[in-house]
């Protein structure tokens, strides 16, 4: 497994493909990290598909609400609709760069309406920088992303199995 310098800002995501293992970026994105660590420390992620996955783009993710398989509201056509029961966040717009192994929050119109989820860039993203929150980096495992099955809205999508904080695992 990769170093993992700081447990505490370091998330495992074991995924149908395999493990991710995501270094956060908390001097970057502090509202935007301790959002995903008090979803993923909740279980909310657990469970959750890979609702859009855009070949050479991103797979997107994190909708607690309605693409929670096994959860009381799942509903694969809704998937991507929903978010946590956690009011929005404020945006944290930075010169990152949405490059390969990027994750980002996902987001409406509104700059300041990310919640809980998220996506992993697969290649140069560079157009969405200064307009998305960007909050880690895959430091091992692009090669499980790389697998995610395709699709608007993905057919049989892959899902987190379990996602940690290193801290607590």
């Amino acid at each position: 497994m990769a170093e993992i310098k700081d447990p505490e800002n370091t998330i495992v995501m074991e995924t149908t493909q395999g493990q991710v293992v995501i270094e956060l970026l908390p001097d970057l994105a502090p509202g935007h990290v301790g959002r995903i660590k008090e979803l993923t420390r909740e279980g909310a992620y657990d469970g959750v598909v890979f609702h859009r996955v855009i070949d050479g783009f991103m797979a997107q993710t994190g909708d607690v609400r309605y693409g929670k398989s096994g959860g009381a509201s799942f509903d694969p056509s809704r998937a991507g609709m929903g978010g946590s029961d956690k009011p929005d966040l404020k945006a944290e717009f930075s010169n990152a760069n949405h490059g390969r192994g990027a994750c980002s929050m996902a987001r409406s119109q509104n700059p300041n309406s990310a919640n809980s989820q998220f996506f992993v860039c697969f290649g140069d993203a560079s157009f969405l920088n200064r307009q998305y929150t960007v909050w880690g980096q895959v430091i091992e495992g692009m090669d499980n992303v790389d697998k995610i099955k395709r699709g608007e809205p993905v057919q049989d999508p892959d899902k987190i199995v379990s996602m940690k904080v290193a801290a607590d695992a």
